[in-house]
């Protein structure tokens, strides 16, 4: 990775023309998108690279054409956003944007099928990347039976969903259904997960290389919603505190996830590691917040990047992409 650092030449000032912040949006994730946007947005004026704000709502296409941008940073969050469907659009009119092409943005955004993918990769002769066990919940489902053949306790989920939107932690049939409902209200399938007890790891992706993972630990139930973005009592941890050869491990894991799925530019894949310290692939961001509590910042801080080195090292990466 060749990261951008500021201050910025006037050449590459040039090569990335006029940019389109896109964010809002129309999904659950819309506040977040908005936080993360007005972030990005300062981080390009900061640089003096020409930019305009694109809040993605209904007439979404004759709002681009009127912008007259030369490529997109997209930091949208969610359905609409992160699985393809605006990535498509962006390739219709030809525009160059940042972060996953079409195919990947929809394979990362469905949980469902990324795990199915990663149990079936051969990296190297070894078949298939760890994920915990599954299943796909509907109203028939055996619920005790399902919980039981997944060791008791479990996560569930929402399949298209990302920031912990619909998910509960259960350990009870009953609880089982209650948790299938409120997973349902969201778009696509519902996923029951193995519960991995145990630290969880998040690792930044860019522009090819892993950066230093970040330990999260909170006092909630799990790292849900409220964690991630609202309570100042959840602690981020980086140096992570893994040895260095548990950490490589990680961060290879990661990489191997990211690709795998095809993704590009940027990202961020999350992690559990249970007591043994073997890892597990939890999902894989395609455009993850950044937002004063997101995480891809602070692995960017880690390594030297300040907020808006990381946002054009971003940019950057999308002057290779061909539309």
């Amino acid at each position: 990775m060749q990261a951008v650092t500021l201050p910025i030449s006037e050449t590459l000032k040039k090569q990335l023309g006029r940019v389109g912040v896109l964010f809002g949006g129309l999904s659950a994730e819309r506040e977040i998108s908005l936080q993360s946007g007005a972030a990005v947005i300062a981080a390009l004026a900061e640089a003096g690279v020409e930019h305009v704000a694109i809040d993605v709502g209904d007439n979404i296409i004759a709002d681009i054409k009127a912008a007259n941008i030369d490529r997109a940073f997209l930091i949208l969050h969610g359905p609409g956003g992160e699985d393809g469907r605006i990535q498509a659009l962006l390739e219709f009119l030809n525009i160059p944007y940042t972060g996953s092409d079409v195919a990947s943005s929809a394979l990362a955004m469905d949980k469902l099928r990324t795990k199915q993918l990663w149990r079936g990769v051969d990296i190297n002769g070894v078949q298939g990347l760890p994920t915990p066990e599954f299943a796909v919940l509907t109203q028939g489902s055996d619920f005790a039976k399902v919980l039981a053949t997944l060791g008791g306790e479990v996560m569930v989920k929402p399949a298209n969903e990302g920031s912990s939107i619909g998910m509960s932690r259960v350990n009870n049939a009953s609880d089982l259904e209650l948790a299938f409902q409120k997973a349902a209200q969201y778009q696509g399938s519902v996923l029951v997960e193995r519960l991995i007890v145990g630290a969880e790891y998040t690792v930044a992706i860019l522009d090819g290389e892993a950066l230093p993972p970040i330990k999260l630990e909170t006092d909630h139930t799990f790292y849900d919603f409220n964690a991630k973005y609202i309570a100042d009592d959840t602690r981020y941890l980086c140096p992570c505190g893994l040895p260095a050869e548990k950490e490589q491990e990680l961060k290879t894991l990661a990489l191997n996830a990211f690709t795998t799925v095809g993704c590009r530019g940027w990202g961020r894949v999350d992690v559990m590691a249970d007591a043994q310290q073997n890892f597990y692939l939890l999902e894989v961001n395609t455009a993850p917040g950044m937002t004063s509590h997101s995480l891809v910042p602070m692995a960017a801080k880690a390594i030297g990047l300040s907020f808006a080195e990381l946002v054009l090292t971003v940019l950057r990466a999308s002057l290779a992409v061909k539309v």
